[in-house]
């Protein structure tokens, strides 16, 4: 998906906990390929080798990777400044980049970076990014993190997809109020990258428009949000089962 066009606009994609970037790749095609005829998609694994059993073991390749640890409660990290630092060296190197696209852990760590931005915290020499695609994302707990991150509104354009059966669902929506007039789009699944019907296609298809068109000041237009109970194809085979299955 990666394109050689420099005029098409850069997106840094991370991954889930304990996967790899090759797998979030493989997750992303399950869309319609002509969404990303913009973009330069770049899928790095993340800084730390998994310290644990994946979830996708025996389904998809190793080696997996996570970008920090945590504790159950979400609300203690650890090397999390280490994976800061790495991702801001990585995308002023490899940038300059247009927006980030991340799913659980990767949408998190995404968010988190946007807000810092944001606040002048990191990637100060950066431009500022411009878009921000979250799939099963959240915010940090820990209070000195939220005061920062999201002390004022990520003035950003945002698409979050958020699935009825995620037991990250309201968190998912929670990180979306983090943002100006986010997109919201919701899928009947659970956690996982979903497949998109033609209405939820076409949602995104124009969002991009809209991004392509104004990407400094945010519309002040309404969007359309895809209710829950819409019903989404999904394929009956291993791999898409390990998909659903994936817990970050």
């Amino acid at each position: 998906m990666e394109g050689q066009n420099s005029k098409k606009m850069k997106i840094l994609c991370l991954h889930g906990f304990r996967t790899s970037g090759s797998f979030l790749n493989k997750q992303i095609s399950k869309w319609d390929p002509s969404l990303f005829d913009q973009f330069d998609l770049v899928f790095p694994d993340g800084k730390f080798p998994a310290g644990g059993k994946s979830d996708i073991e025996g389904i998809f390749p190793p080696p997996y990777f996570e970008w920090f640890q945590f504790n159950k409660e979400f609300t203690e990290y650890t090397n999390l400044e280490e994976c800061i630092s790495y991702l801001c060296e990585y995308i002023t190197t490899n940038g300059p980049f247009d927006g980030l696209l991340g799913f659980s852990q990767g949408a998190t760590l995404s968010a988190l970076l946007m807000g810092y931005q944001t606040q002048g915290k990191v990637l100060k020499e950066h431009p500022p990014m411009k878009l921000f695609v979250s799939i099963s994302g959240s915010k940090f707990r820990d209070p000195s993190i939220c005061e920062v991150a999201y002390k004022d509104i990520i003035k950003v354009k945002s698409v979050h997809f958020i699935g009825e059966k995620d037991w990250l669902k309201l968190p998912s929506e929670e990180l979306a109020t983090a943002f100006d007039n986010p997109l919201i789009i919701r899928h009947p699944q659970g956690h996982t990258v979903p497949r998109l019907d033609e209405v939820a296609t076409t949602q995104v298809r124009n969002w991009i428009k809209e991004v392509l068109h104004s990407t400094c000041d945010v519309s002040d237009g309404n969007h359309e949000e895809i209710k829950g109970e819409k019903t989404l194809e999904v394929k009956d085979s291993k791999l898409e089962e390990a998909i659903s299955a994936c817990q970050g």
